[in-house]
């Protein structure tokens, strides 16, 4: 273990600090960057994110599928002081909130609510994950209508109710 912690010290993954612990070197975060940006994803989607968060005036999101969970890809968060907190590289569990849902339908998983999210074209969550926040996923596709994630509308349920979904589907179906 000690071999392998050097050689990731010597590449700057893992740097081992004062008190003898160790933590994620600056070269992670160089390779999430080149990972980004190897997806080409940002540069279609944040464009199309900002707009959203602009408009409706809450945090827009957009997770990937990376197995058994969602990864938080890229984020646009809200102008209030009162919003949903995730950040660039947050794991979230895939059977909860509409994210995770909206991902897991439009991966194919059977069942009656996965069926009806797929008739929608979308998924709405209010305090499912967190009972403080709500959230509104559909789903991106790429080339030959590969799923490549979901963007989620997102912020606190007290702000996402109804009203606000109504108000707002539109501008996400556009994106």
């Amino acid at each position: 273990l000690l071999r392998l912690a050097g050689s990731l010290i010597q590449h700057r993954l893992l740097v081992r600090l004062d008190d003898g612990r160790y933590q994620l070197g600056p070269a992670t975060f160089m390779l999430g960057a080149l990972y980004q940006r190897s997806l080409n994803l940002g540069d279609v989607v944040l464009p199309l994110m900002r707009e959203l968060a602009q408009t409706s005036g809450e945090s827009v999101a957009f997770y990937m599928r990376d197995q058994a969970v969602r990864v938080c890809l890229h984020r646009v968060d809200s102008n209030h002081a009162v919003r949903f907190h995730v950040h660039e590289g947050d794991v979230l569990p895939l059977e909860t909130g509409s994210g995770g849902r909206a991902l897991l339908a439009f991966s194919g998983e059977p069942g009656d609510t996965f069926d009806l999210i797929r008739e929608c074209f979308y998924c709405v969550s209010i305090g499912e994950r967190d009972r403080e926040t709500a959230g509104i996923s559909m789903p991106v596709f790429g080339v030959q209508q590969s799923l490549r994630g979901v963007i989620t509308l997102a912020g606190p349920s007290s702000r996402i109710d109804a009203a606000f979904i109504a108000r707002n589907l539109d501008a996400l179906f556009q994106c």
